[in-house]
């Protein structure tokens, strides 16, 4: 496996040091400053897959058994993921409302109406929540009070949680969101106000992943990996897949995994576009979005399996069965605990060293969105239109 020319070691990861001259001084620092500070709240799960590089890592342990706080029911089903930001947890469901719950109790605080189908995982940042909605806008509302501050309108859809990183230049917050108008935006935090956009040739599905050497990753339907410079404002890369690629990447450097319609994972030097490793194991697709570890890749198959993978060889090191397709992400919890969701109706928490069940717990709809792990909670909502939420401790 290619690894870059210099290691840094920050609290998301291993972070790249000269990529090859990529970075100046400047930008590395911005960058090391953003990552420091990407997850909000040491606790907190404040987007899709828990914090920008899309890693999904959760700081604290896993439950030691399914213990259900609350359960709250919904208007419409539940596909996407919530969002854990203090003593609150925020998701969309399918009737296009959004909702903020009280994570100790399950009482609503707020509902706000988008009125159209929301499969978006939020992104709370400095007290502004933003969401994506099928009715093509990205809307930004108070997350104390969900009233809203601005929207912004895309050609199309937006099916995937937005992300965020600082400009390199001056240091303003820029939220980044695909469309299914094929074009890739960064608007600015405050006003909503375009910035710049990367037009690609086809759907875009997926949360975009950033980088520690100060790119975005997204793929969609066009089976490309697109690699844009959030420096230069322009997409640098594009990297085949072969197929649809349904989930989001993971990035770790200049390292990206992720998984694709052609039934296979894959690891690239997003530097250089380069294969570091693909893994084949049976013939159905992943619509999951990867965990990360040190050494190893975890994924949900269409084959009902939860996938461990060797991240330095792309070999297997062990597989979980469940009753069902596993599309949702799983989270690696901070004991070594991995939490997912099957659309056999059940979530589990298998170990990572072994991939042995701790225990599931039969919700009994299924589930395709990831869970978010936070605050002493593990939040996660299912076709059936509920929000479940489970004991941390």
């Amino acid at each position: 496996m290619k690894t870059p020319d210099r290691l840094i070691e920050c609290g998301t990861g291993t972070v790249a040091g000269c990529c090859g001259g990529l970075l100046r001084r400047g930008v590395a620092a911005t960058l090391l400053a953003f990552l420091a500070i990407s997850r909000g709240g040491a606790a907190d799960w404040p987007m899709h897959r828990g914090d920008p590089q899309l890693q999904g890592r959760a700081a604290g342990p896993a439950p030691a058994a399914a213990r259900l706080r609350w359960s709250y029911k919904a208007g419409g089903a539940i596909n996407g993921g919530s969002a854990i930001v203090g003593e609150r947890a925020f998701f969309g469901d399918g009737s296009g409302k959004v909702h903020a719950l009280g994570l100790a109790d399950g009482k609503p605080a707020w509902t706000f109406s988008t009125g159209s189908a929301i499969e978006a995982t939020p992104l709370v940042l400095g007290g502004v929540l933003y969401i994506g909605a099928a009715d093509g806008k990205l809307y930004a509302l108070d997350a104390a009070t969900g009233a809203k501050k601005w929207a912004f309108e895309t050609g199309d859809k937006i099916m995937a949680g937005a992300s965020w990183c600082k400009d390199p230049a001056s240091g303003s917050v820029w939220i980044l969101v695909g469309s299914y108008d094929f074009n890739f935006y960064a608007l600015d935090a405050a006003t909503g106000k375009m910035l710049w956009k990367v037009e690609t040739e086809n759907f875009i599905n997926s949360t975009p992943a950033v980088t520690s050497d100060g790119h975005a990753l997204f793929g969609g339907c066009d089976s490309l990996l697109h690699v844009v410079s959030l420096k230069d404002r322009k997409e640098v890369r594009k990297i085949e897949a072969g197929a649809y690629i349904p989930g989001s990447a993971a990035a770790d450097g200049r390292q990206a995994y992720f998984g694709n319609e052609a039934k296979k994972v894959f690891a690239f030097d997003t530097a250089d576009g380069s294969t570091l490793w693909t893994y084949h194991a049976r013939n159905f697709a992943y619509y999951s979005s990867p965990a990360l570890s040190a050494e190893s890749v975890i994924i949900g198959g269409r084959d009902k399996r939860l996938h461990c993978i060797d991240r330095a060889k792309g070999e297997a090191r062990w597989t979980f069965s469940t009753k069902g397709d596993v599309d949702s992400s799983p989270v690696l919890c901070g004991d070594g605990g991995i939490i997912v969701g099957s659309l056999d109706g059940r979530l589990y928490c298998v170990n990572l060293a072994d991939g042995k069940e701790r225990w599931n717990y039969e919700i009994g709809a299924k589930i395709t969105g990831s869970p978010a792990v936070g605050n002493g909670a593990v939040v996660i909502g299912a076709e059936d239109g509920v929000l479940y939420c489970f004991e941390g401790k």
